[in-house]
């Protein structure tokens, strides 16, 4: 019991040696990239069907997670145990799929009575394995190498760094279709309607910006009077319009820096003195992630909703963006 109790100050050691153990695994499988990786990534991008992940165990639940990688981001796939397809889910194949098999050893027994039945289909095999002369190997179309030297568990019997293994070469691959396939965010927004970054990817400019009680102060307002109607905007600005279009910007921060540049002479000037006058705009249908970036490009806080004449329409802040 004493013993246990020591051990728990060394907590932090194990979980780091853990950590930093996988993480070489990871990087190592740089090294075992090679020219199947690159045929899976054909054979995945010019499936007509669907990508079905299987596996049995850990291999089963990473296989489930690239499954869902691969569905979120352009390639339809899902999941099916080998042991359900003995039950009636063999039905959910078409010869137009692509199977995507799992398993460290490559010898796993419940794998390998699902792989007849599959070459039976003429269904193409994506082996993903740590033994390339395994029998998964052998049946494959393809047979993608992901070897571990040893596990991260100290009795190197849990599956841990090989899992882990697995999981980064289905990211991988899921990317490298994403480039294929030149996915877009607009594209993960599709996927993930309901999300938080969905909603951020489907939000436009019109769905989120004030239209109504719009701060207006015309270009020639003394600064004076500035100030108190860029006050009662609440947005912290004003903006000059021309026959209803904008031709200029103000901020409080224009009249700040005005106040200390010209002192007791600043009453003596007009908002037309200190306007921007091309201000950044956008349509209503921009996205607010667009809208994001702008305003990081430019370090401004402010965008301004306009039609393609230039009429103003409202204004997005930085706060209606954070959603």
């Amino acid at each position: 019991m004493k013993h246990s109790e020591d051990s728990l100050h060394g907590v932090r050691e194990y979980a780091t040696q853990c950590i930093r153990e996988e993480a070489n695994a990871t990087l190592a499988l740089i090294d075992q990239l090679d020219e199947n990786f690159d045929k899976a990534v054909e054979l995945m991008y010019h499936c007509k069907g669907k990508v079905i992940v299987t596996g049995v165990g850990k291999s089963g639940n990473i296989g489930a997670k690239i499954a869902a990688t691969l569905s979120s981001t352009g390639t339809p796939a899902f999941f099916v145990n080998p042991l359900d397809v003995y039950h009636g889910d063999l039905g959910v194949m078409t010869k137009d799929d692509v199977v995507l098999a799992l398993s460290n050893s490559g010898q796993t027994d419940e794998l390998l009575r699902f792989i007849p039945m599959v070459l039976h289909m003429n269904i193409p095999i994506i082996g993903m394995s740590a033994n390339p002369k395994s029998l998964l190997a052998k049946y494959s179309t393809v047979h993608i190498k992901v070897w571990v030297e040893k596990e991260a568990c100290p009795l190197n019997l849990a599956p841990t760094s090989s899992t882990t293994a697995a999981l980064v070469m289905g990211d991988a691959l899921a990317v490298a279709l994403m480039e294929v396939r030149q996915f877009r965010p607009g594209d993960f927004a599709q996927f993930h309607p309901g999300g938080e970054l969905g909603k951020r990817l489907l939000t436009t400019a019109q769905d989120v910006m004030r239209s109504n009680d719009l701060p207006i102060i015309p270009s020639d307002t003394h600064l004076g009077d500035a100030i108190i109607l860029v006050s009662k905007g609440k947005l912290g600005l004003g903006v000059s319009l021309e026959n209803d279009k904008i031709v200029g910007l103000i901020t409080d921060g224009d009249i700040r820096r005005a106040m200390e540049k010209w002192q007791s002479r600043f009453f003596d000037h007009t908002v037309h003195d200190i306007m921007t006058e091309n201000p950044k705009t956008v349509s209503p249908t921009t996205k607010i992630t667009e809208i994001q970036r702008i305003m990081h490009k430019y370090k401004i806080h402010t965008v301004l909703v306009c039609d393609k004449d230039r009429r103003l329409l409202g204004v997005v802040d930085h706060y209606s963006c954070m959603i």
